[in-house]
């Protein structure tokens, strides 16, 4: 079962009553896309320009309208590369993001994949801080067929990227995926932890390609928002992880991060298999959404 599929399963039909594009549906329509995780702004301007459309090019079929619709809503994700750049050997990415959502889990899935197109890749076990975190990772690394370093628990993480990096140059490593503590609550300490690790790559991988991805649980719906405003503005983020897409009908959360601050969404969790971590694809997405 392929991306589109899953998230079918899981998202309402928003035409399923449709008999015209009227004052009835647009209101009707507005409603539904707040409570799929939209957000109230950003679902009254699609609602817009969708009344919009339908007024200036005489839209009337259901599919005709529907077509409208999603191409707004892909206007609306499209607001940066989507594509992981990891062209230099080694290249780094960073995981960030609060406890609970699918870090360490989305790391190991995305090693299966790079590994799975011919890429060397080792896993840095950076949170020193949740107890057992590094025996999560090792699991992962273990399932994965990837190497792993790590230290003991709370060690310095500084200590155990540089580590992982001289073992990538010595080795011949294409990706290092580094794991990094979930901790929101203390800002200041997030920004020096990001910050020194951000120095580390500098100094040992001048010139490396690096993605620092936010993982983002899609079940919090508008709660996810407030994460990811909160990390933008600590970390300088190149792209989201979107897990449990699988488990939530709001993934609106998507467009609302899209639109507010700007960062594409590069991978989506649809489901639990180490094969269910999916490049996002924008147009899919909204068809499945609508």
């Amino acid at each position: 079962m392929g991306f589109f599929d899953k998230l079918k399963k899981i998202t309402t039909n928003l035409f399923s009553g449709f008999t015209e594009a009227d004052e009835a549906f647009f209101e009707e329509l507005e409603e539904t896309l707040i409570l799929a995780d939209l957000g109230m702004d950003t679902a009254v301007m699609a609602v817009e320009q969708l009344r919009d459309r339908v007024r200036k090019e005489k839209l009337h079929d259901q599919e005709e309208v529907r077509a409208a619709l999603r191409e707004i809503l892909v206007e609306k994700m499209n607001v940066g590369d989507p594509l992981l750049h990891l062209t230099t050997s080694p290249s780094v990415v960073l995981f960030i993001g609060v406890n609970g959502v699918g870090k360490t889990t989305s790391i190991g899935k995305l090693a299966h994949r790079l590994k799975g197109e011919g890429k060397r890749v080792l896993l840095c076990a950076a949170d020193t801080f949740r107890a057992a975190a590094a025996d999560q990772l090792q699991i992962w690394a273990e399932r994965a067929g990837c190497e792993l370093v790590r230290q003991h628990e709370g060690a310095d993480p500084g200590a155990v990227l540089f580590d992982a990096l001289q073992a990538a140059k010595a080795r011949g490593v294409d990706v290092v995926l580094c794991d990094t503590a979930g901790r929101l609550h203390n800002k200041a300490n997030l920004m020096a932890e990001l910050a020194k690790l951000s120095k580390i790559i500098d100094r040992e991988c001048p010139g490396a390609d690096r993605e620092t991805l936010l993982v983002l649980d899609a079940t919090t719906g508008q709660n996810g928002l407030i994460q990811a405003r909160m990390f933008q503005e600590t970390a300088g983020l190149t792209g989201i992880v979107l897990t449990k897409l699988d488990g939530t009908a709001k993934g609106g959360i998507v467009v609302a991060i899209a639109r507010e601050l700007g960062v594409p969404v590069k991978l989506a969790g649809v489901g639990e298999g180490i094969d269910d971590l999916k490049p996002f694809d924008p147009a899919e997405y909204a068809e499945a959404i609508i």
